[in-house]
């Protein structure tokens, strides 16, 4: 699972998610990605299970690129515990993802199998995507 080798503050707040993509918006590495049409927190284990489900559909040819990286701690208190006594340890990682944001990037293969690719990862992230394209950069909707 993907996380952050050091960190010096481990216990973060939760945060807004509010408006649009300013960094991370365009294509830079590969010829096809998937776009975000909401703002989401996205797990690191659904990161993973869309990455491994891109690489088996490509049978590993081409290249994948993952532009987002789960920085963001969730923490959780323990199942009949009474209020107070401090915050929760932390469960798990979370990337913040906006709305607008290039989250994969694939390129070496046919667009069709990208697309492909591009939809079944998309089935493994809780969140609308859509698949984005270098030449027409309309995309489709996942």
């Amino acid at each position: 699972m993907l996380m952050p080798k050091k960190t010096k503050y481990r216990k973060t707040q939760r945060g807004r998610m509010k408006g649009l993509a300013t960094r991370g918006a365009q294509l830079h590495f590969g010829d096809y990605g998937i776009k975000s049409l909401e703002n989401a927190w996205i797990n690191s284990r659904q990161i993973e299970a869309a990455r491994v489900a891109m690489t088996r559909k490509m049978k590993r040819s081409g290249r994948v690129w993952i532009n987002i990286f789960p920085h963001k701690s969730v923490t959780k208190k323990p199942a009949e515990t009474r209020m107070g006594k401090g915050k929760g340890a932390p469960e798990y990682w979370v990337a913040v993802v906006r709305r607008g944001r290039i989250m994969f990037e694939i390129s070496g293969v046919e667009e069709n199998l990208a697309y492909n690719a591009a939809k079944l990862a998309a089935s493994k992230l809780p969140i609308k995507t859509r698949f984005v394209n270098r030449e027409k950069d309309g995309g489709k909707a996942l």
